[in-house]
């Protein structure tokens, strides 16, 4: 999997990038998707790219693929509505074990309604989290929402969120990120990419199968916060091969 730089594919600039230059793209008008390509020659892969996500995960081959681990023992950072997503910042201290090496979880953050399909189905709500190896190379664990009894480490979420874009606020410290991942931890892999400028490739994609509860009441307060939906357009498999 290709490197990521320092300067362009650093996982955990990548959101406060869009916070610099929040008017440089968008989900709608002349600086949605279909256009994120053309806005910035650095951002190529947008519409050039082979391998770009999010995508329908359908047809996966089967490649006994262990469970997840994770190890959860820091607590989140801060928070803040960056214009484009709910953002988290994370402590070091969290991780997930894959290929004989340890990710580090840098940030994670939420799509509404979900980027990824599953055979077809969309999901309510979407959260990424976003992970870089000693190298750093990217891994992204996606988790989908769905509704059902209220989830509490969502609940803290939404209690700390700020009311101003931009504004951060620290988390309270006992926030357990557990509760954002199903029991079942099987998931899909497939080799992607960002779903935001500057749409990097060679990207690792963990798609959780089982998804994660939180009630009706927060789905629609996270949406609300959002203000408008923040999902990229399907693209093109190219060939690739989903894993499950």
């Amino acid at each position: 999997m290709q490197k990521i730089t320092a300067v362009l594919l650093s996982l955990p600039l990548a959101w406060i990038t869009s916070v610099l230059a929040e008017n440089h793209w968008s989900y709608k008008g002349d600086t949605a998707p279909e256009h994120w390509g053309n806005l910035n020659a650095q951002w190529f892969f947008c519409n050039q790219g082979q391998y770009q996500s999010p995508i329908d995960i359908r047809d996966p081959v089967t490649g006994n693929l262990p469970p997840l681990n994770l190890y959860l023992s820091s607590p989140a950072g801060s928070i803040t509505h960056n214009g484009h997503t709910i953002h988290i910042t994370v402590e070091e201290g969290n991780s997930v074990a894959l290929d004989r090496q340890h990710w580090q979880l840098k940030q994670f953050h939420f799509h509404a309604p979900s980027e990824n399909y599953i055979n077809g189905q969309r999901f309510p709500l979407e959260v990424h989290f976003v992970h870089a190896n000693s190298k750093d190379e990217g891994m992204v664990v996606a988790v989908m929402l769905v509704a059902g009894q209220a989830n509490p480490a969502l609940e803290m979420v939404l209690n700390a969120l700020p009311q101003r874009q931009h504004h951060s606020a620290a988390l309270p410290p006992n926030v357990s990120f557990a509760s954002l991942f199903p029991q079942d931890k099987h998931y899909y892999r497939f080799s992607g990419s960002l779903t935001t400028p500057p749409c990097t490739e060679g990207i690792i994609w963990l798609v959780m199968k089982q998804p994660v509860e939180a009630s009706q009441m927060q789905l629609s307060r996270i949406t609300q916060a959002l203000r408008n939906a923040n999902s990229r357009p399907l693209q093109p498999l190219h060939g690739r091969q989903i894993t499950e």
